[in-house]
């Protein structure tokens, strides 16, 4: 997964499907770069940040790095 300035966030772990609309809400990134994520903790990413999807996954939009362990 690539976030809007080109940096890699990680690899999509799992996803979150909502039964009910058969759709994607959330795509979970695990061990993200300590400079994206304090202490790597795993990334919940809305479906709604996602621009497209291929080979990789581009994101249009990701907060503020590093994004604080506990906010």
């Amino acid at each position: 997964m690539i976030i809007p300035d080109g940096r890699l966030l990680g690899t999509v772990h799992d996803t979150v499907i909502d039964v009910n609309n058969w759709s994607c809400t959330h795509i979970f990134v695990s061990d993200p770069p300590e400079s994206l994520v304090e202490g790597r903790t795993h990334v919940a990413v809305p479906w709604n940040w996602v621009r497209s999807i291929g080979d990789v996954i581009l994101l249009r939009w990701f907060p503020q790095t590093p994004i604080p362990r506990k906010i």
